[in-house]
Parts: C-alpha cells; structure tokens; sequence
C-alpha cells in the first residue's frame, strides 16, 4: 500500500495583506496538498520565526516571499534562509519581473509574477513537491566520511564518495561532476544537489557547488582581454580556477579559513 504523501508546509510572507489574502486562497484551490503554517507582512518577525522552527525541526517545506518590502528584502531574507540547517524551497512573488535573475542567483524555486495565476501556482507546488521527495532522505541523515552521491549519467545510476567530489558546475543544462581522476555529466539538476550535498559543499556561484575541503586559494583574477577582473577559487587537486559571484566572496572566504 502507498504511503500518502504529507502536504506542503508553507508560510505566506507579503507586506501588503491583500496579496496575502489572494496567495492563501490560491492555495486552497491548488492541486498539490498544503496548509499554511504562518503568515507573515514584514521579513525580521518572518524570519526569526523560521529560525525558530528550524531549531525545532520543524521548518516550512515552502516560503512564498515577496520582493520589496520594507525592512530586510525578499532578496535578503532568501540568502538567510539558505544559511538555516534545514532551508526551505523558495517561491518569489512579485510584481517586478527584473528580479529574475537574482532569484536564479539564490536557486529559488520559482519566480511567479503578480496577479498570480492558479496553472502558475500549482507549477510552482509541484516543482517543491519533487524537490522535496528527493531531498528529504538527504536532509534526515548525517553526512559522514564514507557517504555516497547517487548519480545518473545518461540513465547510468552510479554511487560516487562524497570525499571524491572537488565541485559540480552547470553548463549549457548539464551539469558536470568532477572529481580528480575525471568529469562526468549527470542528470541531476544543480538545486537538487545542493540540498543532497549538504554543508560539505558550497555554493560559489549560481553555476557552481565546490567542496570545501578542494578550495586552496580564492583571488581576483583578470576575467576578460580588457584587463578587467572578478573573484575566483581555486580547487585542488587540479589546481582549476571557478568564478566566485561577489555575493558569496565573504562566504567562502569564511569557509576556508574554517575548513581544517
């Protein structure tokens, strides 16, 4: 017999009331099952919230987040969750599309414009539902030295040892995993091994997971014929060069100089 699915955990976090009022009743028309834990107008009281729920283990499957509101900004309040033990999938809602990229940048798991349609919704839903299903076996057990990856490359499954990884990049809608013997191209999406991985890896960039125990050096480095330059990290053991986006240099600065 099947075990039914629980429904989605989310908490709703707009300041204008009437947007909130829409999500929820979106939500109790949508198809994938969920239920509203909390609603929040403004980011500081949302967010101590969810720190709070975290420490209990019992944090949210989904937040729907607004962009521009007062105080910490959606934007904002997405990076601090990420930083939580067990982070949320997070569902932007706003009415100003040029944020996109920013919210790709912060592997949201979807960016849905206002008005909100319902087919909209239950995309986004559906999407947190199989992240879910894949990362909650990740997300319960420990990470530890003799811990595997579960891969598939072109419908090959293969179990590689976490210790092995030095970093997986997205390129071109693949994604490759290196490590020191070879790359590979698998099927696994980039946010879905972000939360598999857990605190082993981090991420430099919204292209890349680097272990952090393959980080050896992290530097600005000249990034075109123009002279001009931008962050970057170097892994070992094959000595390669990633590029560090500017809103992760002081994380992974601080990741080395804990890493032992």
């Amino acid at each position: 017999m099947n075990t039914p699915v629980p429904p989605l955990s989310v908490v709703v976090i707009d300041d204008e009331p009437l947007a909130r009022l829409r999500i929820r009743s979106l939500l109790a028309q949508a198809a994938v099952p969920n239920v509203v834990l909390s609603e929040f107008g403004e980011s500081v009281t949302a967010l101590l919230h969810l720190q709070e729920l975290d420490r209990a283990g019992r944090a949210p499957d989904l937040v729907v987040l607004d962009i521009q509101m007062p105080g910490l900004d959606g934007m904002v309040l997405a990076a601090r969750l990420r930083e939580l033990q067990r982070p949320p999938a997070v569902v932007f809602v706003t009415a100003h599309a040029e944020h996109a990229l920013r919210a790709f940048d912060l592997a949201a798991a979807d960016y849905l414009t206002k008005p909100v349609r319902l087919e909209r919704l239950n995309a986004s839903l559906e999407r947190v539902q199989r992240l879910r299903a894949t990362l909650q076996p990740a997300r319960d057990e420990p990470v530890d030295d003799g811990e595997v990856l579960v891969v598939q490359e072109r419908g090959r499954v293969e179990r590689i040892p976490l210790a092995d990884i030095l970093y997986f990049k997205a390129e071109q809608k693949a994604v490759l995993l290196r490590t020191a013997e070879d790359s590979r191209v698998i099927d696994d999406s980039l946010t879905e091994l972000e939360g598999r991985v857990g605190t082993r890896f981090i991420r430099v960039h919204r292209n890349a997971l680097v272990s952090r125990q393959a980080m050896k050096a992290l530097e600005r480095r000249a990034d075109d014929p123009d002279g001009g330059e931008a962050w970057a990290v170097q892994v070992l053991p094959t000595l390669e060069w990633l590029a560090v986006s500017r809103r992760q240099v002081s994380a992974v600065r601080e990741a080395m100089a804990q890493a032992v």
